[in-house]
């Protein structure tokens, strides 16, 4: 079922991602070769403890973190660890927090120092990507529409979408009804209603789409080991337009 949202709960879940944004921010800040990803999880739990929020991911479905670290051919869902960044890695965060009853999250990819590039044009398609999603997301129009514009924008450039995750629509939960497909496929669509809020979230591949999860039970990466890249913020669609709700 899918749930639309009143003024006042959009305006809890503003909060939630503005508290999102800002915990990436300052993760984001500390993002240099040598440091560990699981140094960048400890800080972004701390930081949920300063902000008084919930780590949406920790727990959820078992998953044991409170950050998503993927770094170059990992395309989600990363185990944060001992891994020291290297230069010319990127690397995807994707974190969530849970306030007032409601979710907020959202997605960044980061190049450690300098990066080659093909992962520095993977990853401005990616954001262009996103972007493009995002203005698609207007009442009136359909859920088509934004996974037409994200997968337009990735295949021009000669990059390829990840259908086996997608983005979601969420509130009270993190993830709630609809499905929100990178791509046009022959699945649910759906007239975007004023309330409605997605979680729009292209990840990219420099190679073919195709992923596996690793024996950790969560860790895709990409079957032929190119480099991958994952853009997310969450948006309300509005009757003035599309509202980005996870932003500083």
């Amino acid at each position: 079922m899918v749930v639309l949202k009143s003024a006042r709960e959009i305006e809890i879940m503003r909060r939630a991602g503005r508290i999102v944004a800002r915990i990436l921010a300052e993760v984001r800040a500390r993002i240099k070769p040598g440091v560990t990803t699981a140094e960048l999880d400890r800080l972004a739990e701390k930081l949920c403890d300063d902000h008084r929020v919930e780590p949406a991911f920790k727990g959820y479905l078992g998953y044991p973190y409170a950050l998503c670290c993927s770094v170059n051919e990992e395309v989600v869902h990363g185990f944060p660890g001992p891994r020291r960044l290297q230069e010319g890695d990127i690397l995807s965060m994707d974190f969530g927090v849970r306030h007032q009853g409601y979710f907020g999250d959202a997605a960044v990819t980061i190049g450690v120092g300098r990066v080659g590039a093909e992962a520095g044009r993977l990853m401005d398609v990616t954001r262009e990507a996103l972007t493009a999603g995002i203005a698609a997301c207007v009442e009136g129009g359909r859920l088509s529409d934004v996974s037409a514009a994200v997968q337009r924008r990735a295949e021009e450039n000669g990059f390829s979408v990840v259908r086996q995750f997608v983005g979601h629509g969420i509130g009270r939960r993190l993830h709630e009804e609809p499905q929100v497909p990178n791509y046009v496929g022959d699945g649910r669509d759906m007239k975007l209603s004023q309330g409605l809020v997605l979680a729009i979230e292209p990840m990219v591949n420099a190679g073919g789409y195709a992923v596996k999860v690793k024996e950790d039970g969560w860790t895709a990466v990409t079957v032929d080991g190119s480099l991958s890249a994952h853009f997310e913020h969450t948006v309300a669609v509005t009757g003035d337009g599309p509202r980005i709700l996870s932003l500083p």
